[in-house]
């Protein structure tokens, strides 16, 4: 963050101050999280669903910090050096979008259902080939997470990359307003969210809310290979760049191929290599040939940038526990982002057994059963060898792919995971390829602990036990 006089920060938010003697004085850093607070740090008292930060004031103000930014009603103004508001978060949002006023930086904006994350990150891989820039930190990319983003800016950034998420429509208006990116990109829409959303129309109505804040000087770099998206086109004043496999679009990636590991693929004859797990990929690497040319990145930068990419744990995630591969997918979970984790354990090539582990896709409302149905549909499909379902849809997915043609032997339908590590002690050989898959509030990582843990027991035999 650039130095920020005191004084510009107080006339950001129209804040009434208490205790504050010297207004010349800078500060580098803003903080919502009384345990990280730093001397010369301004701390930002938020209220939560769990916490509220007004009750740390003191501790934060021990720790050195120049001054706390808090809400009126929420806690003792008569003393203390504090800058005081009506709501916190908005006065973050003031705040951050102030402060985004003070630099030329080209902000990129990275919105869809799936896909977010990963695209953003492999955007910053191939804009710093030659730029200079930042990304949004791990999961920066909501209310909060958004102008904390736009924080970290500062006059040597000639590029950020930044991921907005939405849980309501009008959210991606308000964090654009923020971030004022001049780019967008839309990777894709899908089902998700379904229980706060409520319709796949509400998810539309979200997403291209980012496309409506770009200005007329930018551009913006759809998936077009899905029909949703392109629909969206149609809000944008800046020009549109549609990107996919599909002969239609204006970038398209041709000659893709996945090896174990890598993903393959050609535009215009030129070849690009991603170290990355699963075809599904390829719409965030499109996208980033795409940025890269627009911004005027030679073929050969946007290569080299592409081959840096390095997965973002717990979103297909190579991993060797042991004497098995593991592709670790246990971020999170949607229809779509299912359907590909299946298509990659398909696409892996070996001689062992491959093991779907998947949890229970959450927030999908009413249309839950009927997704989990789907799904078993797929998993059968895919040629998968065994499937563990966990989860109080479990039956629902193992009973579709049971009907689907998988053999019953081959299922096992569980309620949680320590049945589902049971079956994995009956059915795990070496070599095998596990996908382990399911919503956050799943906790599937709990599966590759388990596989760590019996990895080291099996390091633990002595070579005479095993002979024996």
């Amino acid at each position: 963050m650039q130095p920020v006089a005191l004084h510009d920060l107080i006339a950001a938010l129209d804040a009434e101050t208490v205790g504050i003697a010297d207004g010349a004085i800078q500060f580098e850093r803003v903080e919502v999280d009384s345990r990280r607070v730093r001397s010369g740090d301004i701390f930002w008292a938020i209220v939560g669903d769990r916490d509220d930060g007004h009750r740390y004031i003191a501790e934060a103000l021990s720790k050195g910090a120049i001054a706390c930014v808090v809400e009126h009603d929420r806690c003792d103004t008569s003393s203390g050096r504090l800058l005081i508001v009506d709501d916190t978060v908005l006065a973050l949002w003031d705040f951050a979008e102030w402060y985004r006023q003070q630099f030329d930086t080209l902000v990129v904006g990275v919105t869809g259902t799936v896909g977010k994350t990963t695209t953003r990150h492999m955007l910053q891989n191939v804009l710093s080939a030659r730029y200079n820039g930042i990304e949004s930190p791990e999961n920066f990319n909501n209310y909060l997470g958004v102008p904390l983003s736009v924080l970290q800016l500062d006059r040597h950034h000639e590029f950020a990359a930044l991921e907005l998420a939405a849980s309501h429509v009008g959210e991606i208006e308000d964090l654009a307003g923020i971030a004022q990116p001049e780019i967008g990109v839309i990777t894709n829409i899908s089902p998700v969210h379904l229980d706060e959303f409520g319709t796949i129309e509400a998810i539309m109505q979200a997403k291209g809310e980012l496309l409506e804040a770009l200005p007329e000087s930018g551009f913006a770099i759809l998936n077009g290979d899905n029909q949703l998206v392109r629909q969206l086109a149609e809000r944008a004043s800046c020009p549109v760049i549609f990107v996919g496999e599909q002969s239609h679009n204006d970038v398209v990636a041709q000659w893709v191929r996945v090896e174990n590991g890598w993903l393959r693929f050609c535009v215009d004859s030129v070849q690009f290599d991603v170290p990355a797990v699963g075809r599904h990929h390829i719409t965030s690497a499109i996208a980033a040939v795409a940025l890269g040319r627009q911004v005027d990145l030679t073929d050969e930068e946007i290569a080299a940038g592409l081959r840096m990419f390095e997965p973002v744990p717990g979103r297909c995630e190579l991993r060797h526990i042991g004497p098995w591969t593991v592709i670790n997918d246990t971020y999170n979970a949607s229809p779509a982002s299912m359907q590909a984790a299946c298509q990659t354990l398909h696409d892996w090539q070996t001689e062992h057994k491959k093991i779907l582990v998947a949890g229970d896709m959450l927030a999908l409302g009413s249309a839950s059963a009927q997704y989990h149905r789907e799904l078993g549909q797929i998993v059968a499909a895919c040629d998968v060898d065994q499937l563990i379902a966990v989860g109080s849809e479990a039956a629902s997915l193992a009973g579709s792919a049971r009907m689907s043609g998988m053999d019953a032997g081959s299922l096992g339908a569980c309620d949680n995971l320590s049945i589902a590590e049971l079956l994995l002690d009956c059915w795990l050989q070496p070599g095998d390829v596990l996908l382990v898959k399911g919503s956050r509030d799943m906790h599937m990582e709990r599966v590759l602990t388990y596989l760590e843990q019996r990895a080291a027991q099996v390091r633990a035999i002595p070579s005479e036990s095993k002979a024996a």
